[in-house]
């Protein structure tokens, strides 16, 4: 196949290719999530500290974000089918090796290599299904690319809860295992490559870019991973891995302009519309684990709820957002303005917020969260398809796979932010909080003396003795003003991720320009 030549698919070639595609990309994102409700049946039978234990997840990240910026240059390297089917082998292989690990080191180092086979899989998933959809459906192609994005997340912790309570934790890695291999078969068989890549000697290929990559990234996602259980800046090794994450990542960047031949083209985003693609994807990624993120440690933390439950509760708003994709490309496709969804998209997000603000109280049920879940769905919908479509639709050959890696890292690390970010100021604020409340219980005042009274008489009741009585109501006293502070650090955070997406309804109606990538998509279909 010659330069310029078609990757376009019909039929149901275009059907087999984008299924495996998607399936490819939804078995990464359900295995970013469905080990977090294992870690205790882990940590159990393989004798881990919770520290340790805790790598299974910084390890998975570590790979992901190190593999992802360099997927474009690998598939010119090796060929997009073969790396995208051995990326699938690996990601396989380790999935078995890491349900049979004997030892917390070696699930950690079988995660990590399963991840550098996974974090592959989704920018090239995403590169092989845009380009093999006409461009005048492109929208449909990313609405379906989008949907494994946003499904996978949610699917994950009921899954996973399922299998611990009726299997044992093995079988969440051994499920990838038929998928896997029925994905690689389909890729040998269906999946063409490009061969207008160049492949690069040895001696061209940029292996100080690599290296300084892999430093700056890898630095820089062990701090937002660790930060906050490190205590930030009073550690020493946060201190060390953050100016090592500054100093790889800027003669990462001082390289990558001046190499003839560089591991990551940076050139490609002097096109505009990728540019706001990549922060709106930031932004998005920060939105989306964010809320991911809080909701059900919110419902697990305070309300007590199981992790089965939290991934359920989450199910109906995901549903509607597999509902409103269609919608949305539909709407791209008729050629209304993306700026607009996109726009109208961040305003829901903040309304979503807003209302997760106002019903966080310690009865919160299931029902109270269905409605402000189901308006996060909308938002979604309206969001993530025009980001992804504009990202990409100003994109031609090779620069479709390096958009899709810096759309990709970028989603990735605005949910380590948003993660990290949630995390620290969780804690900062609980404790200003608590500071107040508690300034406002004086020991000496009438009411707190009569509530601590009316506790210690219960108790009494019970046939304790009045010290033990009484320093049992103090104690139940502290538990409800912690309880209150964290409540009330839970709406911070809705509020201010709500303030985050609403200062960017502006920005996007102002900055982001779509009449020239209308243009250049009709173009593109003649």
């Amino acid at each position: 196949m010659k330069q310029g030549e078609s990757l376009i698919e019909t039929g149901p070639r275009l059907v087999i290719v984008t299924v495996t595609a998607v399936f490819c990309a939804l078995l990464e994102i359900i295995d970013t999530t469905i080990v977090n409700v294992a870690l205790n049946s882990m940590r159990g039978s393989l004798g881990a500290t919770l520290s340790e234990i805790s790598w299974v997840i910084t390890a998975y990240s570590l790979a992901n974000v190190i593999v992802i910026p360099l997927t474009s240059w690998l598939s010119q390297q090796f060929g997009r089918r073969n790396y995208f089917a051995a990326s699938i082998i690996i990601f396989t292989v380790c999935s078995f090796l890491c349900g049979n690990a004997t030892s917390i080191g070696e699930l950690i180092v079988f995660r990590f290599i399963q991840e550098m086979g996974g974090g592959a899989l989704l920018v090239t998933s995403q590169t092989i299904i845009t380009e093999s959809w006409p461009p005048e459906k492109r929208a449909m192609a990313q609405a379906i690319y989008v949907l494994g994005i946003i499904v996978g997340p949610t699917l994950g912790p009921p899954l996973g809860g399922y299998i611990v309570d009726n299997f044992s934790w093995p079988f969440i890695f051994y499920i990838n295992i038929p998928v896997g291999i029925i994905a690689t078969l389909l890729t040998i068989q269906y999946v063409r490559s490009p061969t207008f890549d160049k492949k690069r000697s040895a001696s061209e290929v940029d292996w100080a870019g690599i290296i300084l990559l892999t430093i700056g990234i890898s630095s820089l996602q062990y701090v937002l991973e660790k930060g906050q259980e490190d205590d930030w800046f009073n550690s020493k090794l946060i201190i060390g891995l953050s100016i090592s994450a500054f100093l790889g990542l800027y003669l990462f960047i001082w390289r990558e302009l001046q190499a003839k031949y560089p591991a990551v083209n940076l050139s490609v985003l002097s096109n505009g519309n990728l540019r706001m693609g990549v922060i709106l994807s930031f932004v998005m990624g920060f939105g989306t684990f964010g809320s991911t993120f809080i909701i059900p440690l919110f419902t697990q933390s305070l309300l007590g709820w199981t992790a089965q439950q939290a991934g359920v509760l989450q199910l109906p708003s995901t549903l509607f957002v597999a509902v409103m994709m269609p919608v949305v490309a539909t709407l791209i496709q008729k050629g209304v303005p993306q700026k607009y969804l996109i726009a109208t998209g961040m305003g829901i997000f903040f309304i979503f917020c807003i209302l997760c603000y106002k019903i966080i109280v310690p009865d919160t049920s299931s029902g109270n969260f269905f409605w402000p879940l189901m308006v996060r769905g909308l938002g979604l919908g309206l969001l993530s398809v025009p980001v992804s479509t504009m990202s990409l639709s100003t994109l031609k050959g090779q620069q479709i796979g390096q958009g899709a890696a810096f759309t990709g890292m970028m989603r990735q690390l605005g949910g380590s932010f948003g993660v990290a970010l949630i995390s620290t100021f969780l804690s900062r604020s609980t404790s200003i909080h608590r500071v107040n409340l508690v300034s406002h219980l004086d020991i000496n005042d009438l009411n707190v003396q009569n509530r601590v009274a009316q506790m210690a008489a219960g108790f009494r009741s019970r046939g304790i003795d009045m010290g033990t009585a009484k320093q049992t109501a103090y104690t139940m006293l502290d538990g409800a003003v912690n309880k209150q502070a964290t409540l009330l650090s839970y709406m911070d955070v809705f509020m201010w991720v709500g303030v985050v997406f609403l200062v960017c309804v502006p920005l996007v109606l102002l900055l982001v320009k779509t009449s020239k990538a209308k243009v250049n998509l009709a173009d593109a279909a003649h």
